[in-house]
């Protein structure tokens, strides 16, 4: 049984259609990639798992638990509303860290605001947390005195801290100098190694490749192709998918 289910997706933004249909569904422990053009849709489909945009049209469900349904989602209460959100986990590419807090503090924000469990077991659940992004060093030090890469691996801390059942990253490493993206790039592929589900909007083409166990190719609102990374990558089906792949391998 998949994890998630994804069925009709729809989404416009006055009379531009930005999700046009989106159908898929992930297995748990897979490693998910999204990849496409500026404008593709990828981004909104990623708010709309998370909550933080409501489709038009459509239905998300969980581990049969349904998250979304574009008939029934203004029933929700706020309450039922943070209880969905949980089941997602997000990492922006601009880091979003809370500049006043610590790496320690920023981690343990959530879970101490939600009472996931005492506030000493909360620190040492972040403790292991910050330790496994390799952190631990950083634990007292405010976000302005990291790097952008260092940065980004709280913010994978801070994610995992609230136990996701699928964690979604949004161009994770879009906001870095090439020299920083690969630390990001090896903390998430030990999370694939240890059978994390993810879902990873990417234009790491060559992480898109050797990690993920799925790839869908977005254009225009719409899954153009999908499927294994070396039949995407190796025999792309459409001009489209065979243009944008050759942009990068310029």
């Amino acid at each position: 049984m998949p994890i998630l289910e994804v069925k009709n997706l729809t989404k416009s933004f006055g009379k531009t259609a930005v999700l046009k249909g989106i159908d898929f569904s992930l297995e748990k422990g897979q490693v998910l990639s999204i990849i496409g053009s500026s404008g593709s849709g990828k981004t909104t489909l990623l708010r709309c798992l998370n909550s933080l945009e409501f489709a038009d049209g459509g239905t998300i469900a969980v581990n049969d638990d349904i998250i979304f349904d574009s008939d029934i989602h203004k029933r929700f209460s706020d309450e039922e509303l943070r209880r969905k959100r949980l089941h997602f986990g997000l990492v922006f590419q601009s880091f979003n860290l809370f500049p006043q807090y610590t790496v320690l503090q920023n981690v343990m924000l959530a879970p101490n605001l939600l009472k996931k469990d005492t506030p000493e077991n909360n620190k040492q659940k972040a403790l292991k947390l910050i330790e496994k992004v390799g952190l631990s060093d950083k634990i007292n030090n405010y976000p302005c005195e990291l790097s952008g890469g260092q940065q980004q691996r709280v913010a994978i801390a801070r994610a995992l801290a609230l136990d996701p059942e699928i964690l979604c990253f949004d161009e994770p490493t879009s906001a870095l100098d090439p020299e920083l993206t690969g630390e990001v790039l090896r903390v998430i592929k030990s999370l694939a190694d240890r059978n994390m589900t993810m879902i990873v909007v990417t234009h790491e083409m060559g992480f898109a490749r050797d990690v993920s166990d799925e790839v869908l190719f977005m254009d225009d609102g719409i899954i153009a192709e999908r499927g294994d990374p070396k039949v995407i990558f190796e025999n792309p089906k459409t001009e489209r998918l065979r243009n944008f792949l050759a942009s990068y391998s310029k």
